[in-house]
């Protein structure tokens, strides 16, 4: 098989040695409390207040604010209105790598209209400047003298706390910082800091529908066909239409909820009667609060309850007046605390706990995650000419998420910030992404703007080794429809520590989600519309934060809308099988060189080791048991060092066709012309035509099986009762390792005793009847083979290349026209690889038969393919 270029270093996974806690490593176990980022020292400044300042105003008041000045950068307190006595209690933060002075000036003014007035001030050297780090007590703040700008001594002081410290302090969440000088406002400031959020706990509702009594319809000379309607929030579902019909119908129907705690909007249901085909009549309506409903936490039934029905009547603008009546609703509903709900791809899931608190298990260790720095960042859009980027990270685990701060206006962000969490099961998975802050300036400003996914990286933890510390820079990449793109490097710090390996082993034998999936599962459409539900809860919750952790970002976290249609994830899918059955295909070849004693001395031994476990057959299982073992041994040494990451050719990333990224990044439903649609109908046709040639083969199959004691056909089903009979007697007389010797001698016998024809059983079983003279025949093409139209239909015109016109007219008769480059063809043709797939410029014509032969077509078909084209090879050398 061909195997296409690795990918490049740029798109590689690169192990880092950073300066992780300042040094404080004993081997891979560090010591510190940021122990997993680098130290990164600021000069702190806590303004906390001023008293008798001096009245600079007419009527002897002032509005005083601080400036706080260190070279090029000035930070601002907030103003206080006719306040000669303010509180600010504020902290300013300066990056020792940007520092631009040795003096620090701390400045107290009066806000005025024309030109703010001059108070006092006080000058720090930054020599003097005392150093501390946690856990060391908070630095008390000292009373300074102001003083005019001559020096002298002024009215007034201010109280201050100015030290050298690092990111561990605790002041550094709620600082301003020297590099969001430009950022205004209060909101643009809180979208710059760092900030932890917590998923809502999220719960599944299930309204089992029963039964309704003593409905009133309003046309009583018809039978209502009457359903029910459930709304709750955003979400409306609804049951079929009773099949009884009549003023007590029947449903028995479950409906299937997502539901947030604290529980804001009540679950409204409403029976309703289809009285036309786009008109329904409201028969009664019922509100009920979640707050008072049952939680279940295992498979046990809940009690059903019967609600009245009220039926509203508009009158007088928005007034509602409510008539009640006897009509009657039965239902069992409950909130669902034994399933864990799904907002996560399961594939990427970081929690798999159940809902309620009381099912949660104790946790098994503590992840730690450092994120470091980035670097090469892309230009993510333009300031005052220029390109620029405002990056931020968000990471995801549980039901935890943390973002950083924004670093303002650099292609190389520091943020050096480390968070933990809780793990109560190995095989989860964290997500990091890096974002692109659009929202500086505040929501009015930027109203519409939506933060710019730059990448994203995922680390499962199973892969990780217990207390060892993975320093590596991610590559970030993202698709785009002109193909994949590099937008820049994150370098992390990643730490797995287990307090119970005992435990930890033990998870691995439980099931992965929690009993109610297997007691009662959800079906695969039910679990799909919960989870695009329990996303949208998610990122609206997130969105009202404050500062808002934004839709955009959840969904790209939650990979929202990653399960639409990909030629290239279907492609990618198709290695991955071949992948995996690759090792049963090379076992065969073995087997096969075996039987056909390519290797005499190793087909003599293989004989010897069959009669020793035929002789002894209690000796099999613990062979092959014996045998996995050694080969897990002799891997070990050569098991993976680093954490898994994206890979550009197992996801086809680096070699997909421009026309089907396209279609991957095309809306839904599409928006592409009309032409451009026919032609991916027809691509999509012709595969899905490939794929049903192969699901009636094997069915064909499996109806041989069955046809050999129906009687279908009466002759072979004669032979083989007959045959059957035959058998058991021998068997019977003869002892089994005489029988299991006989058969293993006969399979791996020389190739002199051996002829190229089909065995005996084989021509049996392929004369056996099957189903297919019962199957409507397939309809006319006109007159192209389906090679042409596998091929040529891609283009929408059953126009080929020549080289494909040669190679498909040897395989039967062909209407296709010569027209198109081969280039033109076969860039649409799902069944050749083109030149850059691998990797030369000039396409090798028995290189791309050969990866035909050997990876999309069966292997029959391929070997007469590629036989009846050996003199179109030789032609083309």
């Amino acid at each position: 098989m061909m195997h296409r270029p690795p990918p490049p270093d740029d798109f590689a996974l690169k192990e880092t040695n950073p300066h992780l806690g300042g040094g404080k490593v004993s081997g891979d176990k560090l010591t510190s409390t940021y122990d997993l980022v680098e130290q990164m020292q600021y000069l702190y400044v806590r303004v906390v207040k001023a008293k008798d300042l001096p009245g600079k105003d007419v009527t002897g008041s002032c509005d005083p604010y601080v400036e706080v000045k260190l070279g090029n950068y000035l930070g601002k307190t907030r103003v206080f209105e006719k306040k000669t006595n303010p509180e600010w209690n504020q902290v300013f933060a300066f990056s020792k790598d940007r520092l631009q002075a040795s003096v620090l000036e701390v400045t107290v003014k009066d806000k005025d209209v024309v030109k703010d007035d001059f108070i006092g001030k006080v000058f720090f050297d930054l020599n003097e400047v005392p150093k501390r780090v946690p856990p060391d007590s908070p630095l008390a703040p000292q009373w300074y003298r102001l003083e005019d700008r001559q020096g002298n001594k002024a009215k007034g002081e201010l109280m201050l706390a100015v030290w050298m410290g690092t990111q561990a302090d605790e002041a550094f969440p709620e600082a301003w910082h020297s590099d969001a000088a430009v950022v205004s406002g209060a909101d643009g400031l809180a979208n710059i800091r760092s900030k932890v959020y917590l998923s809502p706990k999220l719960w599944y509702l299930r309204v089992n529908v029963i039964e309704a009594q003593d409905l009133l319809p309003g046309d009583k000379g018809r039978y209502p066909e009457v359903f029910v309607r459930a709304i709750l929030g955003n979400q409306a579902l609804r049951t079929r239409v009773s099949v009884a019909r009549g003023i007590n119908p029947m449903w028995n129907e479950d409906l299937m909820f997502v539901a947030a705690e604290p529980f804001e909007e009540p679950l409204i249901l409403s029976v309703e009667d289809r009285v036309a085909p786009n008109k329904d009549e409201v028969l009664g309506k019922c509100a009920i609060p979640l707050q008072y409903v049952d939680r279940r936490l295992d498979h046990k039934p809940v009690n059903s309850r019967w609600f009245n029905l009220e039926k509203h009547v508009i009158v007088e603008g928005e007034k509602k007046k409510e008539t009640k009546f006897s009509s009657r609703i039965h239902m069992r509903i409950c909130l669902e605390g034994g399933y864990h709900v799904l907002d996560e791809s399961t594939h990427y899931s970081s929690d798999l706990r159940p809902t309620a608190k009381q099912l949660w298990k104790s946790s098994i260790g503590v992840l730690e995650l450092g994120i470091l720095n980035a670097q090469g960042l892309m230009p993510m859009k333009t300031k005052d000419g220029r390109g620029t980027t405002d990056a931020y990270c968000v990471a995801k685990y549980g039901q935890k998420w943390v973002r950083t701060r924004t670093i303002i206006d650099s292609f190389a962000p520091k943020w050096n910030e480390q968070y933990t969490w809780e793990v109560f099961d190995p095989c989860t998975v964290i997500t990091i992404g890096v974002f692109d802050n659009w929202h500086l300036h505040g929501g009015d400003k930027a109203s519409g703007a939506k933060d710019s996914k730059i990448g994203k990286v995922r680390i499962r933890l199973s892969t990780l080794e217990t207390d060892r510390v993975y320093t590596h820079s991610y590559p970030l990449l993202v698709l785009h429809s002109n193909g994949v793109k590099k937008m820049g490097e994150i370098h992390l710090a990643v730490r797995f520590t287990c307090s119970s390996l005992l435990n930890m082993m033990h998870m691995y034998s439980h099931p992965l989600l929690p009993k109610m999936h297997y007691l009662h599962p959800l079906t695969v459409s039910q679990l799909d519309s919960l989870r695009h539900q329990a996303t949208q809860i998610v990122s609206m919750r997130l969105g009202r934060a404050e500062p808002p952790l934004r839709k955009e970002v959840v969904e790209y976290m939650l990979d929202v809308g990653s399960h639409m249609w990909s030629m290239r994830r279907s492609k990618a899918n198709f290695f991955r099988i071949m992948n995996v059955l690759s090792g049963l295909i090379a076992v065969g070849k073995w087997f096969d060189q075996i039987c056909n004693w390519k290797n005499p001395i190793t087909t003599v031994l293989i004989h010897i080791l069959f009669i020793i476990l035929v002789l002894y057959p209690e000796l099999i299982l613990p062979t092959i048991f014996l045998y996995l073992f050694l080969i897990g041994v002799w891997y070990y040494r050569w098991r993976p060092r680093h954490p898994p990451h994206m890979d550009t050719r197992l996801s086809h990333a680096d070699s997909s066709h421009p026309d089907e990224l396209d279609e991957e990044f095309d809306t839904f439903p599409t928006s592409r012309p009309s032409d451009v649609v026919r032609m991916r109908y027809d691509r999509l046709r012709s595969i899905a035509g490939r794929i049903q040639t192969v699901v009636g083969d094997l069915a064909t199959q499996g109806e041989r099986l069955q046809s050999l004691l129906s009687w279908r056909d009466p002759r072979a089903t004669a032979l083989f009762v007959i045959f059957c009979l035959v058998a058991a007697i021998v068997l019977y007389v003869t002892p089994f390792q005489v029988v299991a010797l006989l058969t293993g001698f006969y399979i791996l016998r020389h190739p002199r005793f051996r002829h190229k024809l089909p065995s005996v059983p084989l021509n049996f079983f392929r004369r056996l009847p099957a189903r297919t003279d019962s199957i409507q025949e397939d309809a006319e093409t006109n007159g192209a083979c389906f090679f042409c139209m596998f091929s040529g239909g891609m283009l929408g015109s059953g126009m080929m290349c020549n080289l494909h016109l040669k190679i498909l007219k040897m395989m039967g008769p062909c209407n296709a026209k010569p027209s198109a480059s081969f280039m033109t063809c076969c860039s649409f043709c799902p069944v050749v690889i083109r030149a850059y797939h691998v990797g030369v410029k000039r396409v090798n014509i028995k290189s791309w038969l050969m990866y035909v032969c050997e990876c999309r077509w069966e292997y029959g078909t391929a070997q007469a393919f590629f036989t009846r084209l050996t003199p179109l090879l030789i032609h083309n050398r």
